[in-house]
């Protein structure tokens, strides 16, 4: 068994989907409900190393909440990330993570990037 994690939306078809195929391998899958239990500070930080992103890269910009918030003016990653944490709403779905690896998993099938 292999250990991976899924920040994942339950409403979100994508983030279904990715669910699936995870649950097609033998795997042991923690899933995180990420709107409910939202990452820390430094849990997206972590991720956005694993991913080799800026924390811009892992804002969903087209949330309303993004424009209220006029997150589009904002150039620092520690301001765009409080406001993930605050707004969890606004990260990307659904990250999964593997072996401090991490993929956005749009589509599902870059999922299979942490098998190789």
């Amino acid at each position: 068994m292999q250990d991976v994690t899924i920040w994942h939306n339950p409403r979100c078809g994508k983030s279904r989907d990715a669910l699936k195929l995870l649950e097609e391998k033998d795997l042991d899958i923690k899933i995180v409900k990420y709107l409910q239990d939202t990452p820390n500070e430094q849990e997206i930080k972590d991720v956005l190393l694993m991913l080799g992103i800026g924390a811009r890269d892992l804002i969903r910009t087209k949330e309303s909440i993004y424009k209220e918030l006029k997150l589009k003016d904002v150039t620092s990653d520690e301001e765009l990330i409080k406001a993930m944490v605050n707004n969890p709403k606004l990260i990307q779905r659904p990250v999964v993570i593997k072996d401090g690896n991490a993929v956005i998993a749009r589509p599902k099938e870059n999922i299979l990037k942490l098998f190789m």
